[in-house]
């Protein structure tokens, strides 16, 4: 145990470097839209197509196509083709686990 923590602390001492900063920006930037955590929030335990989350959300496809793309150039979503259908699911199990955690976080406030 006290091995871990001289690791961790090492690791905390390293200076992040740009592409580490961005990436991390960028997905809190990912979480910090209402839209965007609704969209994972539905993807957490069941993959759905574009138009079963714009139903299922109360949105427009056009709207959740958009945030999509957003979702998926930041590799939190990714999808799977079937026919002419492309069903979504989430794809960062980190990611997915902290919005998890903020989520029962507000709720127990």
């Amino acid at each position: 145990m006290e091995e871990h923590k001289e690791n961790v602390g090492k690791e905390n001492d390293k200076e992040l470097d740009e592409e580490t900063l961005f990436v991390v920006s960028q997905t809190f930037k990912a979480l910090s839209d209402p839209t965007r955590i609704r969209i994972l929030h539905l993807l957490f335990h069941k993959e759905y197509p574009v138009n079963g989350i714009a139903e299922n959300l109360q949105l427009r496809q056009s709207t959740v196509s958009h945030q999509l793309r957003f979702l998926k150039n930041l590799r939190l979503v990714k999808y799977r083709r079937e026919g002419t259908t492309l069903y979504y699911s989430h794809d960062d199990e980190h990611v997915m686990h902290m919005l998890k955690q903020t989520i029962d976080h507000a709720c127990h406030s």
